[in-house]
């Protein structure tokens, strides 16, 4: 469960903007949102790149195996709420 990969161009684009991450639960599966958009928890999994951090949901953590840049694009789930 903890052996999860995150790809280069999700690294790249965490230290590019140097802010904390969460890739959470949304209507379209999992997505990574800025922590100013849904607040990490406790049972989170925490990866630090670089001085930032990136949450992952515990929900998530059971069924990704890796971090890739399509969950960047939250743009396409703008109408559905973030759990």
């Amino acid at each position: 469960m903890h052996d999860i990969q995150v790809d280069q161009y999700v690294i790249d684009y965490i230290l590019q903007n140097g802010r904390d991450y969460r890739v959470s639960t949304s209507c379209g599966g999992p997505v990574i949102v800025p922590v100013e958009m849904k607040s990490p928890k406790e049972s989170d999994l925490k990866v630090k790149v670089g001085s930032n951090t990136l949450y992952i949901s515990r929900v998530q953590a059971r069924y990704i195996r890796r971090i890739t840049m399509d969950m960047l694009d939250y743009s396409r789930y703008d109408s559905c709420p973030v759990f």
